[in-house]
């Protein structure tokens, strides 16, 4: 809030800048909890977002709310970085007893049993469709097709329907309507 009237008065006020471990730069009034902390860019600065960041010289600045430092620490062995850690995958074996085994194998060879016909079933169902879509695709559809359709002719000497006039009464007293009419006929 201090910098912040500061800026207001043109009062300069001297950040310190540091840069990532990825190379950005970052600054902040100092490197410490509870202080400010931005991305510069070549515009404006934008306040940090929510993470763990590591800084050149191998401190850790964790951001817990948007542009506010929580907590800057040495990186250790007890508390390592979100993006140095290296998670390798644990594989667990263990040793299936034999009695278990062979029950896991009679059910497999059941269900491929009972599942192999239908497979078949299902394969033979489509050869056939193959076949059926085969043949309405072949020239007998063509066909059907050539002699159902005709070939529009465009006739320019066709001439347009001309309107009727019509024609009232001569001599008698003339309405509204009949001067409408009569404007609109002529």
């Amino acid at each position: 809030m201090l910098n912040q009237i500061r800026t207001l008065l043109n009062i300069e006020v001297k950040l310190e800048e540091m840069k990532l471990e990825n190379g950005t730069v970052v600054s902040a009034d100092t490197f410490e909890k509870g202080s400010e902390i931005f991305i510069v860019t070549d515009d404006e600065k934008v306040a940090m977002p929510v993470g763990e960041y590591i800084l050149e010289d191998g401190r850790l600045v964790i951001v817990e709310a948007e542009g506010m430092i929580a907590d800057v620490r040495e990186v250790s062995d007890e508390v390592p970085a979100k993006e140095t850690e290296d998670l390798e995958e644990e594989t667990v074996e263990t040793e299936v007893p034999a009695k278990v085994a062979t029950e896991v194998e009679a059910i497999i060879e059941a269900v491929v049993e009972v599942i192999a016909p239908v497979i078949e079933e299902v394969k033979s169902e489509i050869e056939e469709l193959k076949k059926q879509f085969s043949e309405m695709k072949g020239g007998k559809k063509k066909e059907d097709m050539s002699a159902a359709r005709k070939p529009i002719k465009h006739n320019p000497e066709a001439k347009a329907p001309q309107k009727k006039q019509m024609q009232f009464a001569k001599g008698q007293f003339n309405t509204t309507l009949d001067r409408v009419l009569n404007k609109l006929n002529k």
